[in-house]
């Protein structure tokens, strides 16, 4: 399930812009999320990434729930469509970009891992470009999310199509 954690995931994203790691001004996956908890019990989502500009991000959550999570790198948006509800965070702090890919290390060769403030994360390069990311949560659930279909652009996306849409009746939480 999107948390705050998939923000902190988000910028690291964001953040390998400038690293060894190349992303493009933007991308769009299909993409696969695999979170399985500390008894074992696994929840496969299912949906599809656009990443624009190093700071927009939009994940449309398919299955099994229909969710988009969007950020624009100050407030995030949790929209859950089954429930009706919108979640807005501010974004106080977020990773510090530069201490990150300080610490990014190629493991093999299209492996690489980033630790930061006490969490690792295991970054899988296919052709040069982003495979899968994977890490542990806040709490110690696995998140393995796996892109397929990528797709590297040039330019920035519009950020209309970047922006989570939602009924202006749906109930809005403010975090």
């Amino acid at each position: 399930m999107p948390n705050l954690r998939l923000l902190s995931l988000l910028l690291l994203l964001s953040s390998m812009a400038c690293a060894t790691i190349e992303l493009p001004k933007n991308f769009q996956a299909d993409f696969t999320q695999k979170i399985t908890n500390t008894k074992g019990k696994i929840i496969d989502y299912r949906g599809k990434v656009s990443f624009s500009n190093e700071r927009l991000f939009k994940w449309s959550y398919t299955q099994p729930t229909k969710k988009e999570v969007c950020t624009n790198g100050s407030e995030l948006l949790v929209v859950d469509h089954d429930l009706e509800q919108v979640s807005s965070y501010y974004i106080a702090r977020g990773i510090d970009i530069a201490k990150v890919l300080d610490n990014a290390k190629l493991h093999s060769a299209n492996i690489y891992v980033a630790k930061y403030e006490n969490k690792q994360y295991t970054i899988q390069l296919n052709k040069q470009k982003l495979h899968s990311i994977a890490y542990f949560d806040d709490l110690e659930n696995k998140v393995q999310i796996v892109f397929k279909h990528m797709k590297y652009g040039k330019g920035d996306l519009s950020e209309k199509t970047m922006k989570c849409n939602y009924p202006k009746d749906y109930d809005m939480i403010r975090g």
